[in-house]
């Protein structure tokens, strides 16, 4: 990798993700940018990877697995009273320099799979206006599902702000979301019928492995303790529900997957934040992919990070075509701002 395409994506990560959610990585991110060393080690990570996630996933992952070092003292997922950030990067960069061998062996090896529970919070209201079009069970298949943790979005309880909740009303998982701007999204009280859940990654993550689970919480950034504590919830829900999980290329199974979907139920195909690790060759087939499955039946797409940050829907309905840009989100799905106009899809 270049090493200053390197640090303009940590530059870029402190200034447009990290700013007023993490100043711990904010901090480190502007100086790892300046860092030649750093700039070195980051670039051991798989093409196609978020460096600046990537690499701070790697140092959380072996500071959770007890590796000993000052360092600790900074992390809010450890120590109760995490130490200043501004003082935390000589104490980072040590880190980095007594296990790089670990990390760089982590970097070459893991995906960023953060996945975000908060994130359904959009997805509900799309789905609930989806079930609202066609009246069929929904058979759900998300590409890049990491752990599955969004496949059972229907067992989670929302609220937007307002009074009341939505979806499972009887569920111990609590999605809190704020909706801005003047229009309001199509929310059903009760979650749609779901008849299948299938989830597709090229590494499937397995909270049952312990590796596998920490990698999980390492990709939490320190400071965001309602996301472990989400996490952890959703986890714990996940595994009472039957959900179908296959470690592959989703784009070249997914018609493979499809043909085996009930055909009384409506496809809807889905992805968060996944779409920007795809090669551009790999975007245009999955495209392609799901045209050609819409000429044979109903389907639904749902996908941000694809051509833009924005959230779409796209449909074939009766082999017709439909796109919408539904919202405009924050990243980890703590606001969205509702754009389609939900009074009719033609």
């Amino acid at each position: 990798m270049n090493f200053a395409w390197i640090a303009e994506r940590f530059r870029r990560f402190a200034v447009h993700e990290c700013r007023g959610s993490s100043p711990l990585y904010e901090h480190l991110s502007f100086h790892i940018a300046a860092d030649e060393k750093l700039l070195c080690l980051a670039s051991h990570a798989r093409s196609g990877q978020p460096v600046p996630n990537l690499l701070f996933g790697a140092v959380h992952d072996l500071l959770l697995k007890g590796y000993e070092h000052e360092l600790r003292e900074f992390y809010g997922s450890i120590v109760k009273k995490p130490r200043p950030p501004a003082t935390a990067f000589p104490y980072f960069r040590d880190f980095c320099l007594c296990y790089w061998e670990d990390l760089k062996d982590i970097l070459a090896y893991r995906l960023v799979q953060t996945n975000e529970v908060r994130r359904c919070s959009y997805l509900y209201p799309v789905f609930c206006w989806i079930y609202e079009q066609v009246k069929k069970p929904l058979s759900l298949i998300e590409i890049g599902t990491s752990a599955g943790l969004q496949l059972v979005w229907d067992q989670y309880r929302y609220n937007y702000g307002q009074q009341g909740s939505y979806g499972n009303v009887y569920s111990d998982v609590l999605i809190t979301s704020n909706i801005h701007g003047d229009r309001s999204p199509f929310l059903l009280l009760e979650s749609p019928p779901v008849a299948e859940r299938i989830g597709i990654d090229l590494h499937v993550i397995d909270l049952k492995k312990e590796d596998d689970r920490r990698w999980m919480e390492a990709l939490i950034w320190p400071e965001h303790h309602d996301r472990r504590q989400l996490f952890a919830q959703a986890a714990r829900r996940l595994e009472q529900m039957p959900v179908r999980l296959i470690e592959g290329d989703g784009v070249k199974l997914l018609a493979e997957i499809v043909a085996q979907v009930p055909s009384d139920t409506v496809v809807c195909i889905f992805h968060t934040h996944v779409a920007n690790q795809m090669s551009e060759e790999a975007k245009h087939m999955l495209m392609e992919q799901i045209h050609e499955i819409g000429c044979q039946r109903d389907l639904f797409h749902v996908y941000n990070n694809m051509w833009d940050r924005k959230l779409h829907l796209d449909g074939m309905i009766d082999g017709r075509e439909y796109r919408k840009i539904v919202a405009e989100t924050d990243g980890h799905g703590r606001w969205f701002r509702w754009e389609m106009n939900i009074s009719n899809w033609g």
